[in-house]
């Protein structure tokens, strides 16, 4: 049997579950006294509430209780009680607190009915009058109003030498602004939580997050209960992407609801309320490049103006892609908040990285054009395996190969340069390429292993799966560290009393909870070796345990395979009934010597209708040098999901903002437009081999974001290589190309 699983293409472990329907989210949950909330919606973006009459809907039969700011219980005052480990600076909005509205569709109202149909009916029966004030939502209306956020200025990069004077003298230069709006998650699960009310008083909380302790330690602080009180659990989340990473506002209702009824309640949002919450916040950039005439460059000068709340203080690494992506000495980045009458931005995959890099990468491709010169000659002109931003080695940076194998797999070397001198019948065909990046990190994470005599491990961890393959990869990580077959191996996540993990985002999951398993299987290996060398006539008897492996069920001496003991056998004899261990994993002090990060080359081909515009990507190549590759099933899986979205963020998605009402109009997904199938094509990623022993024991450095990072920039740069028209802001929809 194989037991070696580290690198190999496994079948998702919960791939069963999800596809006969056996996997169980937030919204399925239920329970025998189980009723249901319905969040009434602002009508305006705002102001404030003047009326709000609910006796007509209470009147109604089944209907238990309307929540609003009026009868509100007192709960905790502080901030800092409603500060979650996402949360950014500032107050952060507490649901029903005032009659003040702050935001579009801020919920002002739940209703508790005995069904969802009668919540619902009930719900369109709250009276509610306002007193309206002109919203403030235009992003670039209020560049004037923009300021630098104490939390980023603290940790803004320091110029390099003086950019705004390298710029001036530079003999080739570019100068341009590049703009995206507003874009939201649009997960298939939508978000919901369903609280069952045990009869002792305490809450089984099912929710929708990437961090039931986060969501845990949220309600916890504002209704004063123990984690013994509040207990959350997330077996299977439906897509997020970001949006989960902070407890949602329909938590705090399902919570206050069934405390307040002693009643189990949920609440799932429509899809038009899931546009109330945040999203990737609208920004421009200005991006200005310097350089000789041989392409090395002089100047980088990188602006960006991005939305925020009026209450919280959001902030993305937006410019810093700019200060150690290439070889320039003299580097100057800013980055200002414009506050507007929204709710705050979120994370949302790849934050900062997709949006600062599709600015910086649509920059080189003008600086190339400008220079005469190959768009992939100019980047490996001003290559630099330093980041001169922290004067740092990186830890490993296989770029070089990347856009080498790219290049030869996409066929670039036979680019004609010139925009519009490739064509097919009507369509004019695009060749584009940009760099991703996306920084590597690994947080602190436990995990506990439990391996019964009957040859079963049991492996846990209060991390999430948001669809990323998280069960999967931590099977095959703990079956290959006790070379047990994957099949004898449970991996169980998405529950607050599991031991402590962080929230699953910033593709540090592998990383992180990846080294804690890995470390809690080695230490149930070392117990085992530890009985095993007592065994009579122990094969181990002499051996250290760095001169044993595990594989097939057994114990095995390096040097000689056959000289081994199965574990089953060991624990018999060793009167073991189960072994048992605990670990947390954390950063290495060595770490902080480099800068870790994971690199792409992504290549586009698009085809432009002459007379229509409309534009189909009909090839992309993503060469990805991400470290280790756990699962080349489901790290490819990731890296196809990126490589889609970008290309929605390049033609498609786009949250349009009304500014009269400062409302987002398209909020459903007839009118807010995300790749179909139709859309898609050819796309092909490469796995470009890296060894890197500094980002972590394991030396993964994670898939989630790399995948769209990159991606928008080289179709933007593809469709100008076909057209000759630049299109610097995001989508570009044909109304834009005509």
């Amino acid at each position: 049997m194989m037991t070696d699983y580290i690198g190999k293409p496994a079948n998702r472990v919960d791939g069963a579950a999800k596809v006969t329907g056996a996997a169980k989210y937030a919204a399925e949950f239920t329970a025998p006294d189980l009723v249901y909330g319905v969040v009434v919606s602002s009508a305006i973006a705002k102001g404030k509430i003047t009326r709000l009459d609910t006796s007509t809907a209470l009147a109604l039969e089944g209907v238990l209780q309307i929540f609003t700011h009026e009868n509100r219980p007192n709960l905790a005052w502080f901030d800092k009680n409603y500060q979650d480990e996402d949360a950014p600076p500032g107050a952060p909005f507490r649901p029903l607190y005032d009659e003040k509205i702050l935001f579009s569709m801020q919920p002002i109202a739940l209703v508790v009915a005995e069904t969802l149909e009668i919540a619902r009916y009930a719900a369109s029966l709250v009276q509610v009058e306002y007193e309206t004030e002109t919203p403030t939502t235009n992003l670039e209306a209020n560049r004037a109003q923009a300021y630098i956020p104490k939390k980023y200025k603290a940790a803004e990069p320091s110029p390099r030498g003086n950019a705004k004077e390298a710029i001036v003298q530079a003999p080739v230069k570019t100068d341009a602004t590049y703009f995206h709006t507003s874009e939201h998650h649009n997960p298939m699960e939508m978000h919901a939580s369903t609280v069952i009310y045990q009869p002792d008083g305490t809450l089984l909380i099912y929710d929708k997050t990437q961090g039931t302790q986060n969501s845990q330690k949220y309600i916890s602080k504002i209704f004063n209960l123990s984690p013994a009180e509040a207990h959350v659990v997330s077996p299977y989340v439906g897509g997020a992407f970001g949006s989960g990473l902070r407890p949602q506002y329909q938590l705090f209702l399902t919570v206050l609801a069934a405390q307040e009824l002693k009643r189990s309640v949920r609440v799932m949002l429509t899809r038009q309320q899931m546009f109330s919450f945040g999203h990737r916040p609208a920004t421009l950039q200005q991006v200005q490049l310097g350089a000789a005439p041989d392409g090395a460059l002089q100047a980088i000068i990188h602006e960006n103006f991005s939305e925020t709340s009026q209450f919280e203080d959001y902030t993305e690494n937006q410019v810093n892609w700019s200060a150690m992506l290439y070889n320039c000495s003299d580097v100057h980045l800013e980055h200002k908040l414009v506050a507007l009458d929204v709710y705050t931005p979120l994370d949302m995959r790849a934050p900062g990285g997709v949006t600062g890099m599709y600015a910086l990468e649509s920059a080189m491709d003008e600086l190339a054009y400008e220079l005469k010169m190959d768009p992939l000659e100019l980047r490996l002109k001003n290559y630099t395996d330093i980041d001169l931003s922290k004067d740092n080695p990186f830890s490993s940076k296989e770029l070089r190969a990347c856009y080498q194998q790219g290049a030869e797999r996409f066929g670039w070397s036979k680019r004609n340069p010139t925009p519009r001198s490739m064509r097919e019948g009507k369509n004019l065909v695009g060749w584009g390429l940009a760099t991703g990046a996306w920084e590597v990190k690994q947080q602190q994470a436990s995990a506990k292993a439990i391996l019964s005599i009957g040859g079963k491990l049991t492996v846990s961890s209060a991390t999430s799966d948001i669809g990323t393959g998280t069960y999967t990869i931590m099977t095959q990580i703990a079956a290959d560290t006790l070379g047990l077959p994957l099949e004898n191996v449970t991996f169980l996540l998405g529950d607050s009393s599991l031991p402590e993990a962080p929230l699953q985002g910033g593709s540090w999951t592998a990383a992180s909870v990846g080294t804690a398993v890995q470390m809690v299987c080695a230490q149930i290996g070392e117990k085992l070796f530890s009985q095993a060398r007592s065994i009579p006539n122990s094969p181990f008897a002499k051996a250290k345990f760095t001169d044993i492996i595990f594989a097939n069920g057994q114990m095995q001496l390096k040097t000689d395979p056959m000289q081994a003991l199965s574990i089953l056998e060991i624990m018999r004899q060793s009167g073991l009934s189960s072994v048992a261990g605990e670990a947390t994993a954390k950063p290495e002090a060595k770490q902080k010597k480099y800068s870790m990060f994971t690199h792409s080359a992504v290549f586009a081909e698009v085809k432009v209708d002459e007379d229509f515009g409309t534009v189909h990507v009909t090839r992309v190549i993503s060469a990805i040098a991400g470290g280790r590759v756990l699962n080349p099933k489901t790290a490819r899986s990731q890296i196809i999901g990126g490589i889609v979205w970008g290309i929605g963020m390049a033609l498609e998605e786009e949250s349009m903002l009304d500014h009269q009402f400062g409302r987002f109009m398209n909020h459903d997904l007839a009118e807010y437009h995300v790749p179909v199938n139709a859309d898609i094509h050819d796309l092909d990623v490469i796995f470009v081999e890296e060894h890197d022993d500094i980002v972590n024991p394991i030396g993964v450095k994670g898939m989630g974001e790399i995948g769209i990072v990159g991606t928008a920039a080289a179709i933007a740069n593809a469709i100008y290589h076909a057209t000759g028209k630049r299109v610097r802001e995001l989508p570009i929809t044909l109304d834009k190309l005509l």
